[in-house]
């Protein structure tokens, strides 16, 4: 099921291509409507990933697959909330307290920061302003965005992600309200009690 149109945009191979697409055709399928013909799921598939791969714009997609600029942007959302859905329990599951270990052990052995479970920054991501929503996204560069809030481990591997906070927020804010920081004070996140920061007998 492998076509042309993907060629040139991933680095999937044939197979990894074929089994994410099997994985998403019930949720990109479209029912046929006495109107016309609806856009196929590989199609829909190529369109999402170009858009995630290369950031062209809605106008260039839309001329190079001959689709609508308005076809394209409901395409992406919808390919977009697709793939969360279908892959977030593979690849961003809930931390088990063992992989929390796991990624201290790294950081400890890769960075020499022992105890550290994870390195968290964010990134403000432009959008164009909502309707009705007055400067809550207006942040201090003078735009409009939405806050990345991101922490991965030692190898730089998304552990947790949280994408709802105005820009207009402060940091402090934006972690006191993000997913991650609820759960850390809900004691949700599985992380191991506190344990001793190892004893360096080298010489100083």
């Amino acid at each position: 099921m492998y076509h042309e149109r993907f060629r040139g945009y991933f680095r999937m191979s044939v197979s990894e291509l074929e089994n994410l697409l099997q994985q998403l055709v019930p949720s990109l399928t479209k029912e046929q409507t006495h109107y016309r013909k609806p856009i196929d799921p590989e199609q829909r598939l190529a369109v999402g990933l170009r858009f995630l791969n290369t950031g062209d714009s809605y106008r260039t997609i839309a001329s190079s697959f001959r689709l609508g600029v308005s076809t394209v942007a409901s395409i992406v959302s919808e390919t977009c909330d697709a793939l969360w859905h279908c892959l977030r329990d593979e690849h961003l599951p809930v931390p088990t307290e063992e992989m929390w270990r796991s990624t201290a052990r790294r950081f400890h052995e890769r960075w020499n920061f022992p105890n550290c479970l994870g390195a968290m920054d964010g990134k403000h991501i432009f959008i164009q302003a909502p309707a009705n929503s007055g400067s809550l996204y207006f942040n201090y560069k003078g735009t409009f965005s939405v806050v990345l809030l991101a922490l991965v481990d030692a190898d730089y591997r998304f552990l947790v992600v949280d994408l709802e906070s105005y820009g207009s927020n402060s940091d402090g804010g934006i972690f006191a309200n993000s997913v991650l920081g609820k759960a850390l004070r809900d004691g949700t996140l599985n992380v191991p009690p506190p344990s001793e920061l190892p004893v360096n007998h080298g010489k100083s």
